[in-house]
């Protein structure tokens, strides 16, 4: 009897797997040939958008137009972003985490730098690189030293523009006091 029971079990498992196998083969033969292919962008690029008169698309990472010309640090507000534009070579570009207070967009110097402070969160921070002030807040780069790029708590003024550890060592190596810094909309 034991036999047969293990007969009628394999004999059902093999008919299982032939209906599913059946059936796969089934839904694959209808799959549109769409469903699977990459989707091409829903929109038309728009002159602003667009890099060239050719209308090819601008490189968002490409450093920003009307930043200025010559080695410097660029921050654009909108794309939360640094770039460090050296003398020749690709420049080295990064995002970024806003402080609840940005300066005005124009351009600037390094004023001074830290190694390693309380940020004015209160999270210590390390590579301090100023260049503004707004008021009584103190504008520049620098790198939690846990790592963290978290959103400022909107209910306090803070001058902390957040980047990761590695990211804040080369801005610490790039930019030395006086360096020009472009801050773009």
């Amino acid at each position: 009897m034991a036999r047969s029971s293990s007969g009628l079990v394999a004999g059902l498992t093999a008919a299982a797997l032939a209906v599913v196998g059946f059936l796969a083969y089934q839904a694959s033969a209808n799959v549109p040939d769409s469903l699977g292919a990459p989707k091409a962008p829903s929109t038309v690029p728009s002159a602003k958008a667009s890099g060239s008169p050719q209308g090819k698309p601008k490189d968002p990472l490409a450093v920003p137009a009307h930043s200025g010309t010559g080695v410097r640090v660029v921050y654009s507000l909108g794309e939360r972003r640094v770039w460090l534009v050296g003398a020749k070579g690709k420049p080295r570009t990064f995002e970024v985490m806003p402080s609840t207070v940005s300066p005005a967009p124009g351009t600037y110097t390094v004023t001074s730098r830290s190694g390693s402070v309380p940020g004015s969160d209160g999270v210590p921070v390390e590579h301090v690189v100023r260049f503004a002030k707004v008021g009584n807040v103190s504008i520049g780069f620098s790198a939690a030293v846990n790592g963290s790029m978290a959103s400022p708590d909107p209910n306090r003024k803070t001058g902390g523009v957040r980047m990761t550890r590695a990211d804040g060592d080369a801005l610490w190596v790039f930019a030395a006091i006086d360096s020009k810094v472009v801050v773009v909309p």
